[in-house]
């Protein structure tokens, strides 16, 4: 897909051909998450919004939010009750899977302080640890082997561990996860 973005959503701008689905992510708290307009997300839960509303790809705000690195958003959400473990529905991804994937330590760490779950997987068997190494985000790879050296065992759906799933010529990355 040529954006990067957790679904199909690829504008937070109306245009004249929008369908029903991306009218109700503009108008939801899912584009205001993503592009970290923090008032807008404020007023969403302001006016009793529910913080883990999904969107018609099974996305929560905090998917959005960690994977496009809007690290306050991230917090309003969990302060209003957002759960930091939601899994999608298809995919079984994670906010932590997400910031994982795109390299946002900080976000990463600040799932870890409200309690998420590392050991989650998604569909595909994955960890936030497999996201972070097919994408080599050394930084969030090394936090994550840090808090539980057990994830460097831990197989997914193909029997890759997250070392198997490192982008060739990354021999930082392979001393980190062996």
């Amino acid at each position: 897909m040529a954006h990067d973005h957790c679904c199909s959503h690829t504008a937070a701008t109306p245009s004249v051909q929008q369908n029903l689905d991306e009218l109700d992510f503009e108008r939801g708290i899912w584009a205001a998450a993503m592009d970290g307009e923090v008032d807008k997300v404020k007023k969403y839960l302001g006016n009793g919004g529910d913080p883990d509303a999904v969107d018609s790809a099974g996305y929560a705000a905090l998917h959005y939010a960690a994977r496009s690195g809007q690290r306050m958003t991230c917090e309003i959400l969990l302060d209003h009750g957002a759960n930091v473990n939601a899994q999608t529905r298809s995919g079984g991804a994670t906010p932590m899977h997400r910031a994982a994937y795109q390299g946002h330590t900080e976000i990463v760490q600040l799932f870890l302080q409200r309690g998420g779950n590392i050991t989650l997987r998604d569909s595909d068997g994955k960890t936030a640890l497999h996201k972070a190494a097919e994408r080599s985000k050394t930084q969030v790879c090394k936090l994550l082997v840090d808090k539980d050296r057990s994830l460097l065992t831990v197989t997914d759906i193909r029997n890759r561990k997250p070392v198997d799933c490192i982008p060739d010529g990354q021999s930082e990355l392979v001393h980190i996860l062996e």
